[in-house]
């Protein structure tokens, strides 16, 4: 089982189950936030990229999953991209 580092709690998900759960939920906060222009949800968002950022450079990188973490790292790119619009 894993430790989420900043909450305490402990995940029986593997390293890219993570990862994907982890991106699903920032894509999520920056279209709500990106909606809303809140500066308290944008920073939320903010805070969602990085963690899943942190869970990528922990994820377990193989030649089979490879594919899989660089999909999760476009999809990233994404979110930030339209979180630094929305700050505009």
């Amino acid at each position: 089982m894993d430790q989420i580092n900043h909450t305490g709690l402990i995940s029986g998900m593997n390293d890219l189950g993570q990862l994907e759960a982890s991106v699903k939920a920032a894509q999520k906060m920056v279209g709500a936030a990106t909606m809303q222009l809140d500066p308290e949800a944008l920073q939320h968002a903010e805070n969602a990229i990085r963690d899943a950022k942190d869970i990528m450079s922990r994820a377990n990188e193989t030649g089979v999953d490879s594919d899989f973490v660089n999909k999760q790292q476009q999809l990233l790119q994404q979110c930030e991209h339209q979180l630094s619009e929305a700050r505009k």
